[in-house]
């Protein structure tokens, strides 16, 4: 059990950072459906990159292979959102639209690179950025020290750490900030936040780029630390990315939610693999009935239902947000919609 704990973690810091660069991004209005598209972007500019330093360099240097992979994975992603903001703040091109098409491009663009690398490295799992992947796994020394406990919570890679830092100052950032209290203005009603003197235009770019580049980060971690340094395209980069934007409607636009929401969801994401682990510990210590247990027992159908949790509890969440009609609760106002100053 303790092994589905660790994934949660894994997963859920993937997650975590693909929802805080949406969570940024929609406080501005801007709703960009294409976080899968960008978390690709980050994580094949992470891997080439570290890549190009390894193969150049016959003893890299730990510091130098992360910060390379981690400043090329933002400004890759960065420039996924620079590309969105064109389209829909410059040219008022239709979000939706623009954003599912970003998930597309970027997915492509991110593995034909990696089949690339897979080529010239020798054949598909053969890329080895080994000094790379070490730095961003290393654990803190404690971890081994304290059991149970340390192997859950102490034994990741920074990259763990800086999201839950990143989402309270996040927090701190929209609540006490002038900046922050202006970019929420933005979002709920840009043709007021014109009117008090506020550059629209410039928060709404610098939100979704920045916004776009943290995403990113999620797919450098999974790239980095969960597959070890390789390129993997069967497709759970955009998986892990939906459940992002997911995250943040479960989250109701809260940096702070976001963490154990985050958790949440990769727990529920890996909870069918110990699903025949749970129904013998059931029966084994509590002496559960075994037909009361059938349906945990799991088949290629009930897999996928297993698999529906993070969604359903998704569904669940915005039902009772709706049913709630708190405020604080609800979108950005203005989300989704484009601003037009000359009909303010």
């Amino acid at each position: 059990m303790i092994n589905l704990f660790i994934s949660a973690i894994v997963f859920g810091t993937v997650i975590l950072y693909g929802a805080l660069g949406e969570i940024l991004t929609e406080k501005s209005g801007n709703l960009n459906l294409g976080v899968p598209g960008v978390m690709y972007l980050g994580g094949i500019a992470g891997l080439a990159s570290a890549f190009a330093y390894e193969i150049s360099t016959p003893n890299p240097i730990p510091a130098v292979c992360l910060l390379i992979s981690f400043v090329c994975a933002f400004l890759a992603a960065a420039l996924g959102g620079l590309i969105y903001s064109f389209l829909t703040i410059t040219l008022r091109a239709n979000q939706n639209v623009t954003g599912l098409t970003l998930t597309i491009f970027g997915g492509g663009v991110a593995n034909f690179f990696g089949g690339a690398l897979n080529t010239l490295a020798g054949g598909v799992g053969q890329i080895s950025v080994a000094t790379t992947s070490a730095a961003y796994r290393a654990s803190l020394p404690l971890g081994s020290k304290l059991g149970w406990f340390g192997q859950i919570f102490l034994n990741h890679g920074f990259m763990v750490y800086l999201a839950i830092v990143l989402a309270i100052l996040m927090h701190f950032f929209f609540n006490k900030t002038r900046m922050g209290l202006n970019l929420r203005a933005v979002g709920e009603n840009p043709a007021t936040a014109d009117a008090a003197g506020i550059n629209v235009t410039r928060y709404k770019y610098l939100a979704t780029c920045i916004g776009a580049g943290i995403s990113g980060l999620g797919g450098l971690y999974y790239t980095m630390d969960y597959i070890k340094g390789t390129w993997a395209s069967e497709g759970t980069i955009e998986a892990l990315g939906w459940l992002a934007v997911a995250l943040v409607i479960f989250a109701v636009w809260r940096s702070l939610n976001a963490i154990w929401g985050s958790y949440l969801f990769g727990f529920l994401t890996w909870l069918y693999l110990y699903v025949p682990q749970i129904r013998a510990w059931l029966i084994g210590a509590l002496h559960l009935d075994q037909d009361a247990l059938q349906i945990l027992n799991l088949t290629r159908s009930s897999q996928e239902l297993f698999k529906m949790l993070p969604y359903l509890a998704t569904i669940l969440v915005l039902i009772l947000v709706s049913m709630r009609k708190k405020r604080e609760n609800q979108p950005p106002a203005s989300l989704g919609l484009p601003y037009f100053r000359e009909e303010r």
